[in-house]
């Protein structure tokens, strides 16, 4: 299990939640319902999850 980092997916998950409570949240703030909010939220999830996935993935530059 060598090369493992326990925390990247830890932060992933972390950001990705983030992302969706605070995005419904904004939008519930602007006076959508909850439903469309809820939608709203998984759609911020799913690109900060992806955001995060890809900058994780990006290979560090030797300078």
């Amino acid at each position: 299990m060598r090369g493992f980092n326990i925390w990247r997916p830890i932060m992933l998950i972390a950001v990705a939640l983030i992302a969706r409570t605070f995005v419904s949240s904004i939008c519930l703030l602007a006076g959508m319902d909850a439903e469309s909010a809820s939608s709203f939220g998984m759609i911020g999830m799913i690109l900060a999850a992806l955001f995060m996935y890809t900058r994780m993935k990006k290979t560090p530059r030797n300078r």
